[in-house]
């Protein structure tokens, strides 16, 4: 999938907008509701929306359990092209996790908010597919992008694959995910249209996304099946959540 360059500050969006166009357990079973303006910002359908609290672990715990960093990459990654390589994959007990930025994921399936108009790096397929073959739909399907296998971390090496379960923290929100498609070698921090609208990050492929503050906690050896079932990963997500609170608590990872 093509990585999305960041563009930062007003002049550079402005720029931008000018230059381009207008389980462990088994798993089995609700769409995410569609995405709907900002309460009070007056902004176009889509661009981010109030979000709301999913499962019943706090971001605080989460966030404690993953204080301290024990590496298992062969080194650390770039939050974008030209950055300095400052992020780790880092090992827990039950999980691997990152702390990076968030670039927004359209790639998959045509849809109002992600097409070729919208999102000038536009893919129309993803590492891994629903049930029935398609694409994922990242407008609608909270996933997560990890970096393609490498010399540095092979995300397979440590349980992670297609499907896993993964928590998604940021502004003292959770949003749960899967393991939705691949990115460049070298390069960390990405997810889905729906996971950015889920915590209420601009999720506008071009001028979405935010520069640092979130953390991603993958799952080892999970898989929602089927893929798209965002019922289930919020269900597997919770158990496994307050599971990994309990395992990694306040010593940070080991």
């Amino acid at each position: 999938m093509a990585r999305r360059p960041r563009v930062l500050g007003t002049v550079g969006t402005a720029l931008l907008a000018a230059a381009l166009p207008a389980t462990v357990l088994p798993a089995e079973a609700m769409s995410l509701v569609p995405a709907g303006p900002p309460a009070g910002t007056g902004g176009p359908p889509g661009e981010r929306r109030a979000p709301d609290q999913e499962g019943s672990v706090e971001a605080a715990d989460l966030l404690a359990a993953t204080g301290a960093c024990a590496p298992v990459s062969k080194g650390k990654y770039r939050t974008d092209e030209g950055a300095a390589a400052t992020v780790p994959v880092c090992g827990a007990t039950g999980a691997v996790f990152w702390k990076a930025d968030m670039d927004i994921d359209c790639d998959g399936q045509v849809t109002a908010h992600c097409n070729t108009t919208t999102d000038p790096w536009f893919q129309d397929t993803t590492a891994f597919s629903q049930s029935d073959g398609k694409p994922l739909n990242s407008e609608k399907l909270p996933f997560v992008v990890v970096p393609a296998p490498s010399d540095r971390w092979n995300h397979t090496a440590s349980g992670i694959r297609g499907g896993g379960v993964v928590a998604v923290v940021h502004g003292g929100r959770v949003q749960y995910a899967v393991v939705g498609d691949t990115g460049p070698v070298g390069i960390i921090g990405e997810a889905s249209y729906a996971t950015a609208d889920g915590l209420g990050i601009p999720a506008h492929p071009q001028r979405g996304g935010v520069a640092s503050g979130v953390t991603y906690i993958l799952f080892k050896n999970t898989r929602v099946s089927p893929i798209e079932n965002h019922e289930e990963a919020v269900r597997l997500g919770d158990t496994l959540a307050r599971k990994f609170v309990r395992e990694n608590g306040r010593t940070g990872a080991k």
